[in-house]
């Protein structure tokens, strides 16, 4: 699959995917004949997992350091639990203080709602 194909089934930039690759976020993309990338199912597998964890805003280090392990082979597996525990409970928190906000928003336009219903049903007096 070339590259503007991954670009555009993933919602990902070229210029991301390269800067991905570039600095070691992806594995190496093969290349064809004419050196152009050509991602195998392996390689969309990694833009995909990237793309989830960039989303939920695991940062850049954190899965270049993820990958550094991965790629050291299975004596890295307890770090690798470790580093993904830890993202985990961080994403944790940042999903439980979203469900805070949004449940203050919705009493707020709860709210506001009821305050704007009941001054369209109060006639104004002159």
């Amino acid at each position: 699959m070339m590259i503007s194909e991954v670009s555009e089934k993933f919602g990902i930039p070229q210029n991301t995917l390269r800067y991905y690759e570039r600095i070691e976020l992806i594995p190496r993309v093969n290349r064809n004949k004419s050196g152009i990338r050509d991602y195998n199912e392996v390689d969309c597998n990694w833009v995909e997992y990237i793309k989830a964890m960039r989303d939920a805003g695991v940062p850049i280090e954190v899965l270049i350091e993820y990958v550094s392990l991965y790629q050291k082979g299975d004596d890295t597996i307890e770090a690798r639990i470790q580093l993904i525990t830890d993202q985990r409970q961080l994403l944790q928190k940042r999903v439980e203080d979203m469900q805070k906000t949004l449940e203050r928003l919705d009493n707020k336009l709860q709210w506001m709602n009821e305050e704007y219903v009941q001054r369209k049903k109060t006639p104004c007096h002159r």
